[in-house]
């Protein structure tokens, strides 16, 4: 994770108009004087927040995965099923997916416009996915699956595809699939 940086409004608008450009656009195409430009900052004020392209890039990452891990414990409160759980973490992927403005996973586009393994921002995406595949696996060893690791290996692939093929085929007969999906790779 990245060093503390003190919080304020100038670094919530540079964050904020990284996120929605990175995510539009992809991170190599927008520029670090777009990002000041359209923020309302003074360059100067950016290099304060972000002293690099890259800790804006992490930030935005981590962002986004404590989005996730937020919506996904809200989700886990409210239910007592763990299998349930799973379907809906998945169902929800498939609905983000379907939406108008979707534009693939956020980590699965920045990892391939960094394909160095070790880089810092793969290590981000490195640190999402471990997160994803232990909250498979423990939810399945909450339901007492017998396979835990296999399998949610096996739900990772699954949600790598919806992301991608969300945002290349047709999402609405992706939704269709995802239920009987994860159901097949829950059975044991």
């Amino acid at each position: 994770m990245s060093t503390h940086i003190p919080q304020g409004p100038a670094r919530t608008r540079i964050l904020g108009t990284a996120t929605r450009l990175f995510y539009s656009e992809g991170v190599h195409t927008v520029g670090i004087d777009r990002i000041i430009a359209e923020a309302a900052v003074a360059k100067a004020t950016f290099y304060h927040h972000f002293p690099a392209k890259d800790e804006l890039v992490r930030a935005y990452l981590e962002a986004e995965f404590a989005r996730q891990r937020d919506a996904v414990e809200a989700l886990r409160a409210t239910s007592t099923d763990p299998g349930a759980t799973l379907v809906k973490i998945f169902e929800n992927l498939g609905e983000t997916g379907a939406g108008a403005a979707f534009r693939g996973c956020p980590f699965t586009n920045a990892a391939a416009e960094y394909p160095d393994p070790a880089h810092p921002v793969r290590q981000t995406i490195a640190d999402y996915r471990r997160w994803s595949h232990t909250l498979f696996r423990d939810l399945l060893a909450d339901i007492g699956h017998p396979d835990t690791d296999r399998t949610a290996t096996i739900l990772m692939m699954i949600r790598d595809g919806i992301v991608v093929g969300s945002d290349l085929d047709d999402p609405q007969a992706l939704r269709a699939a995802i239920g009987e999906a994860v159901c097949r790779a829950l059975r044991h």
